[in-house]
């Protein structure tokens, strides 16, 4: 594995990770576009090193024709010398755990043992511009930097709710956060083999790739592209994973829901202290008086939906932690052509 350093020229090796879930009309498209920036890369002489690319797709249980796509993919790249390796997941395990599978084959090793120099994540829908990996490797070269990652700009073509949504999930996150995520953040970048490692290391299995991106630290440079439609196809994320992967983000970074259910539960009980002493006193002064009937309904069944609300709230770090504890794989593969 060879490293970049000083003003000298050097032949890097790049794994381009690609997870994948039913994007069986994409496959083709994304290998040839890519493959179209590869020569350029190659031709156009703005480089200090010379690039040699190799392809990781990662088929998390697609129900389509995805893996027999890929497999066709790799047979084209064997005739044109370029390295396409794959892994098919048992079931579909979800996108965190096809990027942790592609993260972890690039820091291992997927030609002769040995890791790639570089790695970068990116979809098979074309939405993250395969023009954008010239940009990144540009950067990284004139920078020294450890990762260039992509952000958007736009989110022209978006329903209005969901940008609006994932405006307010970012703010949330770098308000509560150890970690700050920048707004537009997506999972598409270079990374150097120091930064791959060291994701790749991480043994928790409630994964969530864009705070494990900003945790991990490393020197970052970002490049801006607009929103871009997927090439074929539609998108696999609804509402509801949308929301359950926000949730899921946020409660892997912060603690910060668990101060506050303590310290409003310190408050309520500072302030029943307080008004219990009050109605003491206002008994012993002016007599027993008799209470509302509807006001005491209220309270007990507002403090009581209160008490389920942050059970529940706990009840999501409690199963996390169960999660953990088991130590069950990120995800299992039924198929590879990575020789171990």
């Amino acid at each position: 594995m060879s490293e970049m350093n000083g003003n000298e020229a050097k032949s890097m090796r790049v794994d381009i990770i690609v997870p994948c879930y039913n994007e069986e009309p994409n496959i083709e498209a994304f290998y040839e576009s890519v493959q179209a920036v590869e020569s350029r890369i190659a031709e156009s002489g703005e480089y200090r090193n010379s690039y040699d690319f190799s392809y990781i797709f990662i088929d998390d249980g697609s129900t389509d024709g995805t893996l027999e796509q890929i497999k066709l993919v790799a047979e084209r790249g064997a005739e044109d010398l370029t390295a396409v390796k794959y892994i098919s997941f048992s079931r579909n395990f979800g996108k965190e755990a096809a990027i942790c599978a592609g993260i972890r084959a690039s820091a291992k090793g997927t030609k002769g043992g040995c890791p790639s120099d570089l790695a970068v994540l990116m979809d098979a829908d074309l939405q993250h511009p395969p023009e954008l990996i010239g940009e990144m490797l540009r950067k990284m070269e004139a920078t020294g930097c450890d990762t260039v990652a992509a952000r958007r700009v736009s989110r022209k073509g978006e329903p209005k709710i969901r940008s609006a949504f994932a405006r307010l999930f970012y703010k949330l996150m770098n308000k509560y956060c150890e970690i700050e995520i920048v707004d537009g953040a997506v999972d598409f970048r270079l990374m150097n083999h120091s930064m791959v490692k060291a994701i790749a290391d991480m043994p928790e299995t409630q994964r969530f790739s864009k705070g494990i991106f900003a945790w991990v630290g490393f020197d970052t440079e970002w490049v801006e592209f607009e929103n871009v439609k997927r090439f074929s196809g539609e998108t696999k994320w609804t509402v509801w994973s949308l929301t359950r992967y926000a949730i899921d983000g946020f409660i892997d970074f912060a603690d910060s829901p668990l101060k506050f259910a303590g310290a409003f539960g310190s408050i309520v009980a500072v302030g029943s202290a307080i008004y219990l002493i009050i109605e003491i006193i206002k008994t012993l002064v002016m007599g027993k008086d008799t209470p509302g009937y509807a006001s005491t309904i209220c309270l007990i069944l507002f403090f009581g939906g209160l008490i389920i609300a942050i059970l529940g709230l706990i009840g999501e770090y409690i199963g996390r932690m169960y999660l953990e504890t088991k130590g069950r794989p990120v995800y299992v593969e039924k198929e590879s052509n990575i020789e171990e």
